[in-house]
């Protein structure tokens, strides 16, 4: 008769269980590109389900039977949240390695986490959890009117942008493959732009919150468009170029837009 086997001791069982979590959690790094994130994240939220399984399974000692259900609570509810961090990802609601550690770093499953394992610790049963390193969540924004891209402005060309849309914006004008002129536009605000060279330009507009000024680029609640119909610039002896763009809709306007890539945006 074979010997039948017995379950490991709670120790062990806790740390077959949080060891590889701690492992996909310290993969957690704002120095990698979204898509790099966001596969971490997908391990990390596997490794806090597999987690949360076995250690709801796990013999216990009476005298942290309470805690160790918490913990398995807790696991469950980081999977989720995590899940969650993914989705703002996949939703561009996330837009951004910081913003999405920022998100990671305040889930409350892991803090019930940590919570949980320190009273274990504190019981006799020790086990690292590694916290990703992140910032907190920003609402960084340029002054309304601000130039993201200057360019020369020896010309006579104006462009009016009326904001009327649910975040700030940045409004670029490309003019063949080179960006031009950049500039920002608040949330309920209007900016206008003076001395804009003649030409034929693409008109482009990226719309979110907390404007990291390093990578050109929103972090949270993400947008990319281009209006469908670009904007001339002509001057000549008597008259000058002078445009209205409206960042909203508008009963009787007839500009109408695109939704872009954001690999293929230009870059402010």
């Amino acid at each position: 008769m074979s010997p039948t086997p017995t379950a490991p001791p709670y120790g062990t069982a806790l740390a077959d269980g949080i060891d590889p979590l701690n492992t996909a959690l310290g993969r957690l790094s704002a120095g990698s590109t979204l898509d790099a994130l966001d596969g971490d994240l997908e391990q990390a939220e596997d490794a806090a389900t597999d987690a949360a399984v076995g250690l709801r399974f796990a013999v216990v000692p009476d005298t942290v039977a309470d805690t160790h259900r918490q913990l398995y609570t807790a696991l469950e509810r980081l999977a989720t949240d995590l899940g969650e961090v993914r989705s703002g990802i996949d939703a561009h609601r996330l837009c951004a390695p910081s913003s999405a550690l920022a998100e990671t770093a305040a889930a409350q499953g892991l803090k019930d986490t940590a919570a949980a394992l320190s009273a274990l610790a504190a019981a006799g049963y020790p086990a690292t959890l590694t916290a990703p390193q992140a910032g907190p969540v920003e609402n960084r924004a340029l002054e309304n009117g601000a130039f993201v891209r200057k360019g020369r402005a020896d010309g006579h060309g104006e462009l009016t942008v009326d904001n009327g849309g649910g975040g700030d914006a940045v409004l670029t004008l490309v003019r063949g493959s080179d960006t031009a002129y950049s500039f920002y536009v608040a949330k309920g605000r209007t900016a206008k732009v003076t001395g804009i060279r003649d030409g034929a330009y693409d008109v482009y507009f990226t719309g979110g919150s907390d404007w990291d000024a390093g990578t050109k680029r929103f972090t949270r609640d993400c947008s990319f468009t281009k209006f469908d119909d670009g904007l001339d610039f002509a001057t000549t002896s008597r008259t000058y170029s002078t445009w209205k763009l409206s960042l909203r809709p508008v009963v009787g306007g007839n500009a109408s837009t695109t939704h872009v890539p954001a690999d293929a945006f230009p870059a402010p």
